[in-house]
């Protein structure tokens, strides 16, 4: 299995970039993953709706380019569904059973994901949490989780 996550914006503090560092290496045993991250947009004060619809469309744009056709496209997204870890790894085992052999995951910037793109380019939209998190934790959070979730998937126990 590959995992691709699409990500809009990078990540400078050294802390995260170890973590993930850290989850992509135990990752590996279970699947290929990659990180891809993208160019975010500049945000000005006081930016009115017109102008975050024209930002995240910009961001988008770049994320298209970096998704492989064929992969099954998750968007974490605050308005989408729910699942604790067991139902997290559950969703990844379908895909896999169902042929899926590439799942690509997008995290959008600060503004989140454009509207068209979660409507109609994503086959599932996935809510962490009622929290808002940065891109940063929140890529985090994926990581671990992913590795959680082959952990499951696996039987192989990890609740640490």
């Amino acid at each position: 299995m590959k995992i691709s996550i699409i990500t809009v914006g990078n990540i400078k503090d050294k802390f995260y970039r170890e973590a993930v560092a850290e989850y992509k290496k135990r990752l590996l045993r279970f699947c290929n993953i990659e990180i891809i991250e993208t160019h975010e947009e500049k945000i000005p004060d006081n930016a009115g709706r017109a102008t975050v619809k024209q930002i995240k469309a910009k961001e988008i744009m770049h994320v298209r380019k970096r998704i492989n056709p064929g992969g099954k496209v998750i968007a974490l997204d605050l308005k989408g569904e729910k699942l604790d870890s067991v139902g997290f790894a559950h969703k990844i085992e379908s895909y896999m059973t169902s042929g899926s052999s590439n799942l690509i995951f997008v995290i959008g910037g600060s503004l989140g994901l454009d509207d068209d793109f979660l409507k109609n380019e994503t086959h599932f939209r996935f809510s962490m949490s009622d929290l808002t998190f940065t891109h940063r934790l929140a890529r985090l959070i994926l990581v671990e989780q992913l590795f959680r979730s082959f952990k499951i998937i696996k039987g192989e126990t990890y609740h640490k």
